[in-house]
C-alpha cells in the first residue's frame, strides 16, 4: 500500500484509533468499517457513485460508502473528505485514492478511480454534444439554474446529516464556522485561509484531545 499519512487517516489510525474499534462509542458503524472490501466491491461501488452523482458526487459517495456498503463510519468519511478537500484535485477523487489504498493497495486505487470516472465521462460527453444544440433555449438555461440550486441543497442536506451523526464538539464547530465566514461572507482568498486554518485546526484538535 501507499503507506502515507493519508492512508493512516483512511484507516482511522491517524485520528486517534477511536473510530475503527469494533466496540465503544462508534457502535454498529465501526463494525461495518472493519470488514474487508474486495476489488469488485470497490469498482462497482465507485461505478455507482459516478453514475448517480448528478449535482455533486459527495452526497452520493456518503450514501454508498457509509450507509449502503458500510466501508467506513461517518466520522472516518468526514475526515477523509476533509483531507481530500484541502488537497489538489476533486475531494471525492482524493477519497477514492485513500479508500482504494486502504482496502486493496495500488490496484484498489486504480479500480476506484476508473470506476468513478468512466460513467461521468460517457454521460458528460454525450450531454455536451446535446447542450451545444439547445443551449440558447431559455427553458434549458432555466433548467440548469434549477439543477444548480438542487445540487446546493443536496450538499447542504448531506452536511447536516453528517453533523447529526458525528456530533462535533463546540471547538470543531468554531473551526468550521471561521473559514465559512472568511471565505463565504467576507470573500477572503481561499489559499491563505486554508493555509492558516489547517495548522490551527490541528493544534486545537491536539489541545482538545489532551484536555
Amino acid at each position: 500500500m501507499l503507506g502515507s499519512p493519508l492512508t493512516a487517516i483512511a484507516d482511522g489510525t491517524g485520528m486517534g484509533g477511536t473510530m475503527t474499534d469494533s466496540k465503544g462509542t462508534a457502535g454498529d458503524e465501526s463494525e461495518g468499517a472493519s470488514r474487508a472490501v474486495s476489488k469488485s466491491e470497490l469498482f462497482f461501488g465507485f461505478l455507482k457513485i459516478g453514475l448517480l452523482g448528478f449535482g455533486g458526487i459527495a452526497p452520493w459517495a456518503r450514501r454508498v460508502i457509509v450507509e449502503e456498503r458500510r466501508w467506513v463510519t461517518d466520522k472516518e468519511f468526514a475526515a477523509i473528505l476533509g483531507v481530500g478537500q484541502i488537497l489538489p484535485g476533486p475531494n471525492t477523487m482524493n477519497a477514492a485514492v485513500m479508500l482504494g489504498d486502504r482496502f486493496q493497495g495500488v490496484s484498489g486505487v486504480l479500480l476506484c478511480l476508473v470506476g468513478q470516472m468512466v460513467m461521468p465521462l460517457v454521460i458528460v460527453t454525450s450531454l455536451a454534444v446535446v447542450y451545444q444544440r439547445f443551449a440558447s433555449i431559455p427553458e434549458v438555461r432555466a433548467a440548469l439554474i434549477g439543477a444548480a440550486a438542487g445540487a446546493a441543497g443536496l450538499i447542504l442536506g448531506t452536511a447536516l446529516k453528517m453533523t447529526q451523526k458525528i456530533k462535533p464538539s463546540p471547538l470543531a464547530l468554531v473551526v468550521a464556522v471561521i473559514p465559512f465566514v472568511a471565505i463565504g461572507l467576507l470573500d477572503w482568498p481561499l489559499v491563505p485561509v486554508v493555509v492558516t486554518m489547517v495548522p490551527l485546526s490541528i493544534a486545537l484538535a491536539a489541545v482538545e484531545r489532551r484536555a
